[in-house]
């Protein structure tokens, strides 16, 4: 069995033997919250952040628990030309020890829906263990987190994606960091959760005619989806929907800090043809939460067994 079976198999097993306590941060976006938030930005071309935005100016509903239509709205490089990216992070916050964040994530994209339309092949990102100050894209250099990313509309060989300071660029497919040995959302690892044929909500069609078609199998857009970043004795683990993607030993990584982060970028050096880019190809994010999270004696093992294993799987290869 591969190093990544293993690891992902003791994260899944250890997930539902932990239990959370305090809260340590929230953030609903439902006030203005612009002050308490930095945005870092690469500086390479135009960017968009807007802290209380209503997603229901496209067509979007609320996000499951929510109690309005407002969130955090991201968007790039819809005209400078360039590739880039940027992210932003609550101001002069740090976690440490065992915690999870969980986040309510959009991605929308311009249409048709399924194939994508003009310029659609963008990443939304977020991670753990930044400093809070620093721009964090796939052409940021030195990687000073532990950050993931998701294409918006499932257009690359790589729709899956890890970046930390373990490598120069990200990790690239068959790594001991994803639960797949492929980062490519065609593989029936992704494709079996997030089986496609989402269309744009009723609301956003009648806005934005274009919107037709619904989503590729291994998609994650249209539908609000819940991410959870968990950190448990030095393990990070990013699921969707309760799917496991990725787990990193952050022990083996130089971290920048502390604090968590949130991100748009484009994948390439082009921009969107599409006169509502701005509006449509976004990250919408809600219903941030940190938390505590309290270590349950079984999970403890599990974790030591399946890195373990992993260790063992390497040698062995």
């Amino acid at each position: 069995m591969k190093a990544t079976s293993f690891a992902a198999f003791a994260a899944a097993l250890a997930m539902p033997l932990v239990s959370s306590a305090a809260v340590l941060f929230s953030e609903d976006f439902d006030v203005d919250p612009t002050a308490n938030w930095t945005v870092n930005d690469s500086g390479l071309s135009d960017i968009l952040a807007d802290f209380n935005y209503d997603y229901s100016a496209i067509g979007v509903p609320a996000a499951p628990g929510g109690s309005s239509t407002t969130g955090l709205r991201m968007t790039a490089n819809n005209s400078g030309g360039v590739f880039s990216g940027f992210s932003v992070s609550p101001t002069g916050q740090s976690f440490a020890g065992n915690y999870k964040v969980e986040f309510d994530m959009w991605q929308n994209y311009v249409g048709p829906v399924g194939p994508g339309g003009s310029g659609t092949t963008q990443l939304s990102s977020f991670g753990v263990g930044t400093n809070g100050a620093t721009a964090i894209w796939p052409g940021s250099s030195p990687k000073e987190s532990v950050g993931f990313s998701v294409t918006l509309d499932g257009g690359s060989a790589a729709d899956f994606r890890v970046y930390t300071s373990a490598v120069s660029t990200g990790h690239l497919d068959g790594d001991p960091v994803y639960a797949s040995a492929s980062r490519n959302g065609n593989d029936a690892y992704y494709t079996t959760p997030f089986p496609g044929g989402v269309s744009a909500p009723a609301a956003q069609l009648a806005l934005f005619p274009g919107q037709t078609g619904v989503t590729d199998a291994g998609e994650i857009g249209f539908e609000w989806r819940r991410n959870v970043i968990e950190v448990l004795n030095g393990v990070a683990t990013w699921t969707v929907d309760g799917t496991v993607l990725a787990t990193v030993d952050t022990s083996t990584l130089t971290l920048g800090g502390g604090n968590i982060f949130f991100g748009h970028a484009d994948t390439n050096s082009s921009s969107s043809a599409d006169p509502n880019d701005s509006l449509l190809n976004v990250t919408l994010i809600d219903n941030v939460v940190v938390s505590e999270v309290i270590p349950e004696p079984a999970s403890l093992g599990l974790v030591a067994l399946g890195l373990g294993l992993a260790a063992a799987a390497r040698r062995r290869v």
